[in-house]
């Protein structure tokens, strides 16, 4: 979709629709109240009959209004002025976009960014429509013979802001929306794929054609060169798939030579059986998604890339199956992991932490100034904080800080957890340095205070994903989180948020 930014009047527009917001009860935005005075009070005497009160997410669309220019007028419910927030302003973006993608308007005229959102920048506002909008008219059909077809499909927003001065500075948010609707487009295309094609090797491919597309550094280490790193806890997880194991390092270099990276480690399991701790039958097609921390964290590298964004960036991606099979690893086993810590795996579908510990300790040689890792953990993060807040784990509260101002900020939540020494108890085992897993109790903290074992030579955080990753039931798919979180963390870090 082609995006633009303008300033002017809505009774001006020369568009297929002009889109404006009513506050309920009946309450006309700024941008309505022009509309109408041109109208000769049309739009009023329309609200004042009871066709449109201004409920959130309503919609209603209007032909030939007077003293217009435009083909169209879409009223967009806002709900109650006083309750205007974030989500009420994504909310209404997403209804616009969504009326205006199934009503054959080619192009849209949108005013709702001049509707007050608690004090948010014309910047923020526009960024964060871009993003709604991009997200709302996303498919993921390539596997379909016949595809959904829609009859005339929005090509073209303008969102219109109300000061001429506050220009140049939306049409870098408009960059940087664009960006990160790209970025999570591929996070969500990655992830959609099914297991038999989105294998470690493809993710590999992947991460080169990204390289070469958007002069990114990458290596990718095979499963020798893991072993003779010390790789063998990561390893372990691969025994018992044909697909072999693949660790792929992305680095994106905008910023001065001496200066330290952000690395970020995604869990890349492409297809999750459990192992030999099976899982049961029920919803496992959706252990294609256990993936979602490596797609994030891609999708998060071709954003920064498409922005040039003068920071350092590294992505480091270990990539496996966890599947069944004569050589699989077995409840019981102990490995070795490339720090030298010893783990008894007492149950193979605690597999994403036997990967990312090795990554983790892989990290440091690169110095860095802080990492984040990203994963679908544990089912216990869900049961915690549902579908809503990422569960955000971290070895220093400054760090916790930025990623939850991040958060709330890109309208993708994150929640601070505990990760007391307390919990490190449950992780005790009699025969090797610790236990693959901590009991039946706190399943996300003693998840997270395993990894944290492997992080102490520096600043480190972690996102538990598992909820917030992808959708089950009739709207099925990826989301693309965490990739707006992290993106407003490096866009704040680079000094280049508005």
């Amino acid at each position: 979709m082609e995006f633009s930014i303008k300033s002017g009047s809505p009774e001006k527009q020369r568009s297929a629709c002009v889109v404006v917001g009513i506050f309920e009860p009946r309450k006309l935005t700024l941008a309505a109240e022009l509309l109408d005075n041109a109208a000769h009070n049309h739009l009023s005497d329309i609200i004042r009959r009871g066709d449109m009160e201004g409920k959130a997410g309503s919609t209603l669309l209007l032909h030939n209004v007077p003293g217009t220019l435009c083909d169209r007028v879409l009223l967009v419910g806002l709900g109650k002025e006083k309750e205007f927030g974030d989500k009420a302003y994504c909310d209404a973006i997403r209804s616009a976009v969504r009326t205006l993608n199934e009503t054959g308007s080619f192009d849209g005229t949108v005013f709702l960014t001049e509707t007050s959102v608690r004090k948010r920048s014309s910047a923020w506002r526009v960024r964060q429509a871009t993003m709604v909008a991009q997200e709302t008219v996303y498919r993921f059909d390539q596997f379909k013979s016949k595809k959904d077809k829609v009859r005339r499909p929005l090509r073209k927003l303008t969102f219109v802001i109300d000061r001429r001065n506050e220009l140049a500075g939306a049409e870098e948010a408009l960059h940087q929306g664009q960006a990160i609707a790209e970025g999570m487009a591929l996070a969500k295309n990655l992830a959609n794929l099914p297991g038999n094609v989105c294998t470690p090797a493809f993710l590999a491919e992947t991460a080169q054609k990204m390289a070469s597309e958007h002069k990114l550094e990458c290596q990718i280490l095979e499963r020798d060169e893991m072993a003779a790193l010390g790789m063998h806890s990561l390893l372990s997880v691969a025994k018992g798939s044909r697909q072999p194991p693949k660790l792929i390092v992305l680095q994106h270099k905008g910023g001065k030579n001496d200066d330290k990276p952000v690395v970020l480690v995604g869990k890349g399991i492409t297809f999750d059986s459990g192992g030999i701790s099976l899982k049961p039958a029920p919803e496992m097609d959706e252990m294609k998604y256990d993936m979602c921390g490596a797609a994030g964290v891609l999708g998060t590298i071709k954003a920064a890339a498409l922005m040039k964004l003068p920071i350092n960036l590294t992505v480091i991606v270990p990539s496996s199956e966890n599947m069944p099979g004569g050589a699989a690893t077995r409840p019981g086993d102990i490995v070795t992991s490339m720090s030298g810590q010893t783990i008894e795996i007492l149950n193979t579908d605690a597999e994403g932490r036997l990967i990312l510990c090795d990554a983790l300790t892989y990290a440091a040689r690169f110095q860095p100034e802080t990492v984040i890792d990203v994963a679908t953990l544990t089912g216990a993060c869900v049961i915690a904080l549902g579908h809503v807040a990422t569960g955000l784990f971290a070895n220093n509260e400054t760090l916790a800080r930025e990623l939850v101002h991040a958060g709330d900020d890109a309208h993708d939540r994150a929640w601070q957890m505990p990760l007391w020494d307390d919990y490190q108890e449950l992780l005790k085992s009699p025969f090797a340095d610790m236990a693959n897993i901590g009991g039946r109790w706190g399943g996300s903290i003693t998840a997270a205070c395993f990894l944290a074992r492997f992080t102490r030579k520096y600043v480190w955080a972690h996102l538990d994903i598992a909820g917030t990753a992808w959708k089950s039931g009739t709207d099925k798919g990826a989301t693309g989180r965490p990739v707006p979180l992290l993106m407003h963390y490096l866009l704040k870090r680079a000094g280049k948020l508005n």
